[in-house]
């Protein structure tokens, strides 16, 4: 049933050991796939975080058991794969964690500046006193402000990790631990596979839940350890570990039918949907929802958010078309100019993620004291939301032009 395509598709062969010259022509590639998905990831994050947005009732989120995150790590680790990966390969082990080290210590002081700046935000807003809300609570950060010293030494030291500011924690440990896979990378591929899997098995007991708060028993919301499965599938794809799937029918009929037949079990949308529509189907469906907590359970990320994820990134590989043919304008038209135009803008999005998402995270919660003004009506939403995909795209531009150090004297 097979009618294409080796895992020569994403750029990569599929040996576990490939020479240097190989991979350094590798790194030089950038798959538009690989962008235009974690761009969009980036959008829905953004709505995702803008306290009661109403868009946020139509994100992916509403409709299975994955969400805009899977994309987020998946694409990460696909990304890693070129960033880092290539860097083992051409100058070694050492080498190649020293990158990784760097890597890592730019997003905890991401993190680390993410949540000063949102912390005095929201408390600039509750001293201006100008609001009937509390904003500080609306974070739950009274905590922080109320007794800071033990806090400050929780922040740093990841022990005190607040639930909105959960997301890089998780990917600054599944990134340290990639020196880790690639020397298991010189064994075999199955000596990768089988440790992954281990950890991700061990994870979903909660023996390996890390603590996010001194004054309760909350882990983090994230467990790197169940999540970091899904970053090493993206990375082991896009090193050419994993062999890319065939374009078939049988695959694609498969993966649509989990899409749909699990939305009822993954969403209480569409499980209110049903409920309207025949109430004693809606009572069967009930009875098994407990049975799959587990399974869908976002902490550790059960095995049918995996499933449903890769069902998902299965279907936009298909529609995407040979190497991201389909993403292309394939006219001269307006439309065709347009669709040109929206593309470049998610793309440019995609390529300065960790730019966008960290400023997406703070101008989401003032984008949301904006609509506490203005109310949540259609054109104050509309307002808002454009307002900010226009603001992450702006930051996407400006931080590629500093990433290309235009003050340099070019030979």
């Amino acid at each position: 049933m097979a009618t294409t395509s080796p895992a020569s598709d994403f750029g990569t062969g599929s040996s576990v050991s490939r020479s240097p010259a190989q991979v350094q022509a590798q790194g030089r590639v950038r798959d538009p796939r690989l962008d235009f998905y974690r761009g969009i990831a980036m959008f829905i994050i953004l709505i995702a975080h803008i306290p009661s947005d109403p868009w946020a009732k139509w994100i992916p989120a509403r409709f299975g058991y994955s969400d805009a995150t899977e994309i987020f790590v998946f694409c990460s680790g696909m990304a890693s794969a070129i960033a880092f990966g290539g860097c083992f390969a051409r100058q070694g082990w050492r080498m190649g964690t020293a990158r990784v080290v760097y890597r890592v210590w730019q997003v905890y002081w991401a993190h680390i500046c993410l949540f000063f700046f949102v912390a005095m935000s929201m408390a600039a807003l509750d001293l201006s006193g100008m609001f009937e809300k509390t904003y500080v609570n609306s974070l739950n950060l009274q905590h922080f402000f109320n007794d800071p010293i033990p806090q400050i030494v929780g922040l740093f030291t990841l022990t005190y990790v607040p639930n909105y500011f959960d997301i890089l924690p998780m990917y600054l440990v599944v990134l340290a631990l990639m020196p880790l896979f690639m020397a298991l990378s010189g064994l075999s591929f199955w000596a990768v596979a089988a440790t992954s899997v281990a950890i991700w098995a061990v994870a979903q007991t909660g023996a390996l839940a890390l603590p996010a708060e001194p004054w309760s028993e909350r882990q983090w919301f994230f467990n790197p350890f169940g999540w970091q499965l899904l970053f090493f599938t993206g990375f082991g794809f896009m090193r050419g570990w994993i062999p890319a799937p065939p374009v078939s029918k049988t695959l694609i009929w498969i993966s649509a039918a989990f899409v749909v037949l699990s939305a009822p079990f993954g969403s209480w949308k569409v499980f209110l949907w049903i409920d309207a529509w025949n109430p004693d189907v809606a009572a069967q469906i009930r009875k098994v929802w407990p049975l799959t907590e587990g399974l869908r359970n976002k902490t550790e990320f059960g095995l049918l958010r995996y499933l449903h994820f890769l069902s998902l990134a299965y279907l936009g590989w298909v529609a995407a078309g040979p190497k991201g043919a389909r993403l292309k304008a394939s006219g001269s038209g307006l439309l065709s100019q347009i669709w040109e135009f929206v593309l470049a803008q998610i793309i440019k999005v995609g390529q300065q993620s960790l730019a966008v998402f960290v400023f997406s995270m703070a101008a989401a919660r003032l984008i949301g004291v904006a609509l506490d003004q203005t109310g949540r009506e259609f054109w104050p939403v509309l307002a808002a939301n454009l307002i900010g995909f226009a603001m992450i795209i702006c930051v996407a531009h400006t931080a590629a032009w500093f990433k290309s150090q235009p003050w340099r004297a070019r030979k």
